[in-house]
C-alpha cells in the first residue's frame, strides 16, 4: 500500500521524531547477504558442537520467578541454565538480577551460550503509555512507533531484550477483555500499528543494545473467540482469515518482526500451537517469516485438554508444526528426546528449531557481548525518566476521544469550583490499565493529582468518591486483580451518594470519573454485560438532579454499551487507561491545553445484542433501506432488529473536537482510470471553529461488484492533520490498483475492475462520496 496514504501531524506536549524518520521503515543493517552468511557459518558451527540435550535446552523458555541475585546459580532455574537446558527466561526484572543469571549461562555452562530475557512490555515498561486500544485511538503512527522505542530503551537498560508485543489480534468482540491489548476491529489500521510497533522495538540494528526483539501475537485469530470468552474456539472461512484477520500479522512479518507467538485457540479444528498450516505453510512458506515461533504460556500442555493427545504427543505435534520455543510447559525439555528415539520427531526438526533461536541471539549481538542489555547506572537514568514521562503524557492526551460535548461544557474554565467525583478519582493503581507488569503503579498520576498540580492555583477542586465500582463486593474483589485495588468503601451507598451530592452542590461543574477499573478488561476478563455497573449509573443519575453541568471522564479498556447513560451528562471524554501520566494528560484535555483528536478504533454498540458490530460488514440480500436505518425504524423481512437500531452508538473512526471541521465534496483526478494508474482523491478540510486542532481524515473504499461479496466500506488510508482556526487544507490520497486488492475465492491477492465508491470523511459513517470506474 502506498506510503502516501498516511500523513502524520501531532498535538505534542513533548518533542517527537519527524514523520519521515518515524513512519518509514528503518533500514535493517543486519539483513545484508554478507551478514547472513557470517551468521549462518557461526550458528552452524555452534550447532555442530551441541549435544541433543543442549539443543533441546535452547527450546526451553521457563518463567524465572523473581529471585535475588545470590540465588541465580543455586536455584532450580540456575542449575538448568548451568546444564545448558534453558534458552531464555522471562518475568525477571532488574539489570543486576538479569546480569547474574546471564553470568551463569556464559561462564558456567559448557558452551557458554547466552540467554535471551523476555517480558510482557506491552504499552511501555516502567513509563506506561495508554493501553494499546487507547494508543490506537490516536491514529498517530509517529506516537505508536515512538511509544515502542521508549519502551525498548527502558526495558533494554534494565536487561530485557525481548518483548511479547505487539498484540495485533483483530477483534469485533467487546465482551473479550483482551480488546484492550489490541488495536481494534480494522485490518488496515491494525496493520499500520503492527509494523510501526515492530519498527519502534527493533529499530535499524538489533545489536546496538537499545533495541529489543519484538514478538507479534497471537498467531492466529485469537480475537475471534466464540461468545467473547477467552481462550475459546475460533471457526471461520479462509477468505475471512486472509482479508480481515491475517493482515496485521503479515504486516508485522513484512516489517521484519523477530518472533511470533502462537495463540491458544483452535483454527480449523487444530489448536494454533499444533497447526502446521499456520506456523509453516502460511507463516513461513507464504509470508517468508525467518524468525522463531514461541508458544504462549503453557500452550503446548494445553493441547492435552483440547484433546490432541498426551504431553509427548502434543509436544511432537508442536515441533512438527513449526514451533521453536516452549514457554513454561517444558514439554519439549521432557519429551523430545524420547520422541526422537521413537521416530516421532526428527533430528532435523530439533536442529532447525534450535538454529532459529540461536540466530536471534546472534542478531541481538549476544555472542559478542552477552551483557550489553542491562546496566544499573543507565537504568537509573533512562527508566521512568521525566523525558519519557512527558512523551507518555503527550501520547495519552492524543489518545483521548471526545464522544459528546453539548453546550461546549468542555474545555472547562480555569476558574471557579469543580467537583471531582467517582470511584477512581484518587486511585493511582488503576491508571495504567491492564498488562502493565513493570509499571510503577504507585507513582502514576491519578486524576485528582493531575488536576491539582496543573490547575490548582486557579481552580478550587473538591472531591468525593460517590460510589464503589460495583455494588457487588465479590465482583469488585475479582476486578481488583494483580494488586490493582479499587479501594472499596464499605459505608452505605446512601452515605456515599450524599457526600457526592453535597460536593456537587458547592461546585460550578461536575467532573465525574466512571467506567471500568483497570483489570475489568485484559486477559481472562471477559464480561457478559458491557455496561457501566449500576452503582455508577445511580451516582450519575443522582448528580444529574443537582442541575449542574456534568463532564464524564470515562475509564474503559473496551467498547461499552453506553445507551443508558449517554443522554445524562453534558460531555463524555473517553480516556481509556492512559498510563503513568494519566492525571496530567486528562487535565490537559479537560482544560483545553490539548484539543482532543482521538478517534475510535472500535465500534461502540448500542446494546450487547448487536455484538459483533463493526463498520466494514457485508450487506445482506435483504438490507434495510438507508432511510429506515437512519430513522431506526423496523421493517419485517429485512435484516434488522425489532427492538434495536442497526446502527452503532458511536461508529468506528468517531471522535469530536473542541473545534469544528467542515469537509468539501470529494474530487477525483480521473473518474475512469485504466490499468496500473495512480489517481488522487481529495477533499478540502476547514477548521471552522474557535480552537486550533488536529483532525484524522479517513479514506474508505467500496468495491461495488466482486467475484465474492465485498464489505460496505473498507478503510484504505488516513491523514492526521493540524489546522489552525480558520485554516483550510486540501487533503489528497493516492489510490492505485494495489489499494484495491483483496483475497478472492481462490485466495489469490488481486484486484478486479469495476465501479468503486470513494468515501472521505471524519468517521466511518460521516463521509462524502465520489464514484469511479476502473478498467484493466
Amino acid at each position: 500500500m502506498s506510503k502516501k496514504l498516511i500523513v502524520i501531524a501531532t498535538l505534542a506536549l513533548a518533542p517527537i521524531f519527524s514523520a519521515q524518520e518515524m513512519v518509514n521503515k528503518p533500514v535493517q543493517s543486519y539483513q545484508t547477504a554478507q551478514y547472513q552468511a557470517k551468521k549462518k557459518a557461526f550458528v552452524d558451527n555452534l550447532l555442530s558442537k551441541m549435544t541433543l540435550d543442549e539443543k533441546i535446552g535452547q527450546l526451553n523458555l521457563p518463567s524465572s520467578g523473581d529471585f535475588t541475585t545470590g540465588l541465580a546459580q543455586s536455584s532450580d532455574i540456575g542449575k538448568k541454565v548451568e546444564q545448558g537446558l534453558v534458552g531464555g527466561l522471562f518475568n525477571i526484572k532488574g539489570a543486576d538480577k538479569i546480569k547474574a543469571v546471564q553470568k551463569v549461562a556464559v561462564e558456567k555452562s559448557r558452551l557458554k551460550i547466552p540467554l535471551i530475557f523476555g517480558m510482557d512490555v506491552i504499552h511501555g515498561y516502567e513509563t506506561t503509555f495508554p493501553i494499546p486500544l487507547g494508543l490506537a485511538a490516536s491514529w498517530d503512527m509517529n506516537l505508536v512507533q515512538q511509544s515502542a522505542k521508549v519502551a525498548a530503551k527502558e526495558a533494554s537498560a534494565d536487561g530485557i531484550n525481548w518483548t511479547f508485543s505487539p498484540m495485533v489480534d483483530i477483534s469485533r468482540e467487546p465482551r473479550w477483555g483482551r480488546v484492550s491489548e489490541g488495536s481494534g476491529e480494522d485490518p488496515y489500521l491494525g496493520s499500520e500499528i503492527a509494523k510501526n510497533m515492530v519498527y519502534g522495538y527493533q529499530g535499524k540494528d538489533l545489536a546496538n543494545g537499545t533495541n529489543i526483539l519484538a514478538c507479534v501475537k497471537h498467531f492466529a485469530l485469537y480475537g475471534a473467540g466464540e461468545s467473547g470468552r477467552d481462550y475459546n474456539t475460533v471457526d471461520m472461512s479462509h477468505v475471512r482469515m486472509f482479508n480481515e484477520y491475517f493482515p496485521p500479522y503479515k504486516a508485522a512479518v513484512d516489517a521484519g518482526v523477530a518472533s511470533v507467538m502462537a495463540s491458544f485457540n483452535e483454527v480449523d479444528g487444530v489448536p494454533a500451537t499444533g497447526s502446521r498450516w499456520l506456523q509453516t505453510e502460511v507463516l513461513r512458506n507464504q509470508w517468508n517469516f525467518k524468525g522463531f515461533v514461541v508458544t504462549d504460556y503453557t500452550g503446548i500442555n494445553e493441547m492435552v485438554d483440547h484433546g490432541m493427545g498426551d504431553l509427548q504427543q502434543v509436544s511432537a505435534l508442536a515441533l512438527k508444526a513449526g514451533v521453536d520455543m516452549d514457554m513454561v510447559g517444558e514439554g519439549f525439555l521432557t519429551t523430545l528426546k524420547k520422541s526422537l528415539a521413537e521416530g516421532k520427531v526428527t533430528q532435523a526438526e530439533i536442529d532447525l528449531a534450535a538454529k532459529r533461536v540461536l540466530e536471534s541471539k546472534y542478531d541481538l549481538g549476544l555472542f559478542d557481548n552477552p551483557y550489553k542489555h542491562g546496566d544499573a547506572k543507565l537504568a537509573a537514568k533512562e527508566v521512568f525518566s521525566m523525558e519519557n514521562r512527558n512523551i507518555a503524557r503527550s501520547a495519552a492526551a492524543q489518545s483521548m476521544v471526545l464522544m459528546k460535548n453539548d453546550n461546549q461544557v468542555l474545555p472547562l474554565k480555569k476558574s471557579g469550583t469543580v467537583a471531582v467525583i467517582g470511584p477512581l478519582v484518587n486511585n493511582s493503581l488503576n491508571m495504567a490499565g491492564t498488562w502493565s507488569v513493570a509499571a510503577k503503579h504507585d507513582k502514576a498520576v491519578n486524576l485528582m493529582q493531575g488536576l491539582q498540580a496543573n490547575f490548582g492555583k486557579d481552580v478550587k477542586f473538591i472531591s468525593a468518591k460517590g460510589a464503589n465500582i460495583d455494588y457487588d463486593a465479590k465482583l469488585e474483589d475479582i476486578y481488583a486483580a494483580h494488586g490493582k485495588k479499587t479501594d472499596r468503601d464499605n459505608r452505605p451507598k446512601e452515605v456515599l451518594l450524599k457526600e457526592a451530592v453535597d460536593a456537587a452542590n458547592k461546585a460550578d461543574v461536575i467532573v465525574l470519573a466512571i467506567g471500568e477499573s483497570a483489570e475489568m478488561s485484559g486477559e481472562s476478563s471477559s464480561r457478559t454485560e458491557i455496561t457501566i455497573p449500576q452503582s455508577q449509573v445511580d451516582l450519575l443519575n443522582e448528580l444529574k438532579k443537582t442541575g449542574k453541568p456534568i463532564a464524564v471522564v470515562l475509564f474503559t479498556g473496551r467498547p461499552l454499551a453506553l445507551t443508558n447513560i449517554k443522554d445524562t451528562p453534558d460531555a463524555i471524554l473517553n480516556v481509556w487507561f492512559a498510563g503513568s501520566e494519566a492525571g496530567n494528560a486528562i487535565s490537559d484535555v479537560l482544560f483545553g491545553k490539548v484539543n482532543p483528536s482521538g478517534k475510535l478504533p472500535m465500534t461502540f454498540p448500542r446494546s450487547l445484542g448487536q455484538v459483533p458490530i463493526y463498520y466494514n460488514a457485508k450487506n445482506t440480500g435483504r438490507p434495510l433501506s438507508q432511510e429506515l436505518t437512519d430513522k431506526c425504524e423496523y421493517q419485517r423481512f429485512r435484516s434488522n432488529y425489532m427492538d434495536e437500531c442497526n446502527t452503532p452508538l458511536y461508529p468506528f473512526g468517531y471522535g469530536l473536537s473542541y473545534t469544528k471541521f467542515n469537509y468539501s465534496d470529494v474530487t477525483v483526478s480521473n473518474a475512469n482510470p485504466n490499468g496500473n494508474q495512480t489517481i488522487q482523491a481529495s477533499v478540502t478540510v476547514t477548521n471552522a471553529g474557535n480552537y486550533d486542532g488536529a483532525e484524522v481524515v479517513q479514506l474508505y473504499i467500496r468495491d461495488m461488484v466482486g467475484s465474492i461479496t465485498r464489505p460496505v466500506k473498507e478503510l484504505k488510508g488516513f491523514q492526521k492533520v493540524m489546522l489552525k482556526k480558520g485554516e483550510s487544507k486540501k487533503i489528497t490520497f493516492d489510490i492505485t490498483p494495489e489499494t484495491l486488492k483483496f483475497y478472492n475465492g481462490d485466495l489469490k491477492f488481486d484486484w478486479e475492475a469495476g465501479e468503486f465508491d470513494i468515501m472521505i470523511g471524519t468517521n466511518s459513517e460521516d463521509v462524502k462520496h465520489s464514484k469511479i470506474n476502473w478498467t484493466k
